[in-house]
């Protein structure tokens, strides 16, 4: 079996870091506003994108810049110095669907990978879009035997991109879907002119929903108010199978989430890609890697469209399900590497003795422990209190000005 990708998604340096140190091969991250998460996430800047690219040549991972928006006329100018920024960084590809943006990239010899919002969902349109990228993200509407389908074409074919390579075929194995097909949603311009298919999409469809008759003001009883939030997509129980279809990068959406989720949903990814490779993708394990998904970010799980069944399963909650709630603490202040010690400053939250926790920092990405011990005025303590100095041992690396969290379990009914 061939080595499957494993693309992280990247808002922050924190994330950045966070998604290299959990093994990834590649990350995917946006510049300024021409992207899919203009609105829900930090965005790098053009100053950045030379920092990113830099860090992830240091650590040989792969580097995507999403300019996965339409494009309107004024948008143009941008558009140009954005893809020249990137091919003068050394970016490795740009993820694309509008046919300017797919144009001048080719035209500066940028790789491409066609963006899901495309739509991609049969082979004669790979074989059209093959024409332009090297790597063609599927509509997420497509389930695995077509992928099945389409990959064993290509193999078949030969079919080759650009750079003189077989077509490679990513899809989404984890995070957020949409209701409409393949993200093309138009409810928040309708509702509020801000497009999703510019990067400001407000969610509208997360939100409670009621139907009433306006003649009567009679109300229809929902089973679920949350009748167009679908869970999140979840592959990980059937990754061994996808992993059968021939498919060649697996995609983790989350640009907009914080590190510590990239860190676990990342790890838990690479170990299972890593787990299928070996033969010792098992029962056991699948069950341990989902509880570590369950504890970040997420709206309840399910199989999305991948398995050909019904639509996937509506929410039937607000926002987040995680068994896990951050909470933050204060800072690092200092790390005496020698022995191995973290000085932390309680600006907001006490630390007790037991308390599971995760740092978070730019280069530090993110790194749970838990609290073995505590020093304050040179004495032991069981607790810190607020607004003071106390020491940690902690075997890790941390830094100054690295933010803490301490990690409480949720009173919630989880999906």
């Amino acid at each position: 079996m061939q080595k499957i990708e494993i693309m992280a998604p990247v808002g922050s340096f924190e994330a950045l870091s966070a998604a290299i140190k959990a093994g990834c091969d590649s990350v995917y991250f946006g510049v300024e506003q021409l992207n899919m998460r203009a609105r829900a996430s930090h965005n790098f800047t053009l100053e950045e994108l030379k920092e990113v690219a830099q860090i992830c040549h240091k650590h040989g991972v792969r580097s995507y810049l999403t300019m996965n928006t339409l494009l309107y006329q004024h948008d143009l100018i941008l558009m140009r110095k954005i893809l020249d920024a990137a091919k003068a960084a050394e970016v490795s590809a740009i993820i694309i669907q509008d046919i300017a943006a797919i144009q001048y990239a080719r035209s500066i010899g940028l790789s491409i990978h066609a963006s899901t919002q495309l739509s991609i969902s049969n082979y004669e349109a790979v074989k059209f879009y093959a024409q332009f990228a090297d790597t063609l993200v599927l509509a997420r509407e497509v389930d695995m035997e077509m992928m099945r389908e389409i990959c064993a074409a290509i193999k078949k074919d030969k079919l080759k991109g650009p750079a003189g390579e077989l077509i490679r075929i990513e899809v989404f194995v984890h995070g957020a879907l949409c209701i409409a097909q393949s993200g093309r949603c138009q409810m928040s311009l309708l509702q509020s002119n801000t497009s999703a298919q510019r990067g400001a999409c407000l969610q509208e469809c997360r939100k409670k929903y009621r139907i009433i008759d306006d003649e009567t003001g009679a109300e229809l009883m929902l089973d679920n108010q949350y009748v167009l939030s679908p869970t999140d997509l979840c592959c990980l129980p059937f990754l061994d199978k996808l992993a059968d279809t021939g498919v060649s990068v697996f995609k983790i959406e989350g640009r907009g989430k914080s590190a510590d989720y990239v860190s676990k949903v990342v790890r838990v990814y690479r170990e299972a890609r890593d787990a299928i490779m070996e033969g010792t993708f098992t029962k056991k394990k699948i069950d341990l890697w989902m509880e570590e998904l369950k504890s970040v970010y997420n709206r309840g799980f399910s199989e999305g469209y991948y398995l050909g069944r019904k639509l996937p399963e509506w929410s039937g909650y607000s926002g987040n399900q995680s068994t896990d709630e951050k909470i933050y603490v204060g800072e690092v202040t200092h790390y005496f590497s020698k022995v191995k010690v973290a000085e932390v400053n309680t600006l907001a939250h006490e630390l007790k003795k037991g308390d599971r926790f995760v740092i978070i920092g730019k280069t530090t990405g993110a790194i749970f422990g838990s609290v073995e011990g505590m020093i304050k005025d040179n004495v032991s303590v069981e607790t810190s209190g607020k607004q003071c100095l106390v020491t940690i041992p902690f075997e890790e690396t941390v830094r100054k000005h690295d933010k803490i969290y301490i990690l409480k379990t949720r009173g919630l009914n989880v999906l």
